[in-house]
């Protein structure tokens, strides 16, 4: 899942965490401006795959990063078909699983604490305009914390509505995945105001 960091000695994993986010930011808007049509699309995929192998990180591990976007990407290709085109459907659908393999990618070769550092000396300058830099960090550092929680909500939600054999009830994953979302949210509310967190 993102956030979890694979260590290794590869060229990616010695490169520093400010280079890996500003190439990531270069390379999404580059990915979105310039990939036009499914040939460029393969083309950058497969770019991005010898970079992920360059990485030392296994296939399984990668496939695993972008399994959570099937049902997402299946979707916005219908959508895409009906209202545009199927190579449309391709590029938009390519475009975006590239972004998320990319962001993956840095998340598995750089300490999460490497990247709150950077994004925490980056923004200090803001200090000046009312911006706390700590605050944007812990903001980070929570949102990179709950992807993988929420993931394993919904992965407990869905095993616990296939034992009951409702596996094809929405109603059955969607309630119960969204009364936890907010009961371990309120958790975690508690818990910081229970630190000081909110204290000026």
């Amino acid at each position: 899942m993102i956030g979890l960091y694979r260590p290794g000695d590869s060229l990616l994993h010695r490169m520093p965490a400010g280079a890996k986010l500003l190439l990531l930011i270069v390379s999404i808007v580059a990915a979105t401006v310039f990939v036009r049509n499914p040939i460029e699309v393969g083309v950058v995929g497969v770019a991005v795959a010898g970079l992920f192998a360059l990485a030392r990180i296994p296939a399984k591990v990668a496939l695993a990063q972008l399994r959570p976007m099937v049902w997402m990407l299946l979707i916005i290709a219908v959508f895409q078909v009906l209202i545009t085109s199927p190579a449309r459907a391709v590029v938009v659908c390519g475009v975006l699983l590239i972004s998320v393999a990319l962001a993956a990618l840095v998340t598995l070769t750089t300490r999460v604490t490497d990247l709150l550092d950077t994004v925490t000396r980056a923004l200090g300058p803001l200090r000046g305009f009312g911006v706390d830099p700590d605050r944007v960090g812990l903001l980070l550092a929570l949102a990179i914390r709950c992807v993988p929680l929420l993931a394993g909500i919904v992965h407990e939600v869905a095993e616990a509505r296939r034992a009951r054999g409702l596996q094809w009830s929405m109603t059955a994953l969607a309630t119960p995945v969204l009364v936890r979302a907010l009961r371990t949210a309120d958790a975690m509310g508690d818990a910081l105001a229970a630190r000081g967190v909110d204290d000026d």
